[in-house]
């Protein structure tokens, strides 16, 4: 088995979603899912289909989303994943709905921060092991980074 480490693409101003799925129908249901949670997103999905055809299928409502989506799922060529970038929109809004979608196994990362993909290979294929989501802690809040977040997060609409 050999370990890989695959940096992800985000576009300026845009989100990731990573996770594993199990049926190429996912890639339909997770447009309908983004589509039917907001008018305004704009987004990019590929798939990693792990049987028969081994394609990178694909959907979306922006082009230059869905190609960034589709270069890095095929960075990670990891059977049964799929990434979705998405931009005008925030992933918290899509989550609940995405794990709630029947064929998704697991969310590895939904965030703007830089990332990277743990991949391990062996003749078989390649399998995710883990994602190093943006960097390491620079120290612990205080009182004004506290009322800092408390403020973030009523500007966004995201408490009262």
């Amino acid at each position: 088995m050999e370990l890989k480490t695959v940096t992800l693409e985000i576009p300026v101003g845009c989100n990731l979603i990573l996770g594993q799925t199990h049926f190429i129908k996912t890639v339909e249901d997770l447009y309908e899912i983004m589509v039917g949670i907001s008018s305004q997103v704009k987004f990019g999905i590929a798939f990693c289909e792990a049987s028969a055809a081994c394609l990178i299928r694909m959907a979306g409502n922006d082009h230059t989303l869905q190609a960034v989506a589709t270069k890095n799922a095929k960075s990670i060529s990891a059977g049964h994943c799929f990434l979705i970038v998405l931009k005008d929109a925030y992933p918290i809004n899509f989550l609940n709905a995405i794990k709630q979608c029947p064929e998704v196994c697991n969310i590895y990362c939904a965030t703007a921060n830089p990332v990277q993909v743990i991949l391990a290979e062996t003749e078989q294929g390649r399998g995710i092991i883990g994602v190093i989501d943006g960097f390491l802690p620079k120290g612990v809040e205080g009182n004004e980074e506290i009322k800092s977040r408390h403020d973030l997060l009523r500007k966004f609409g995201y408490k009262m």
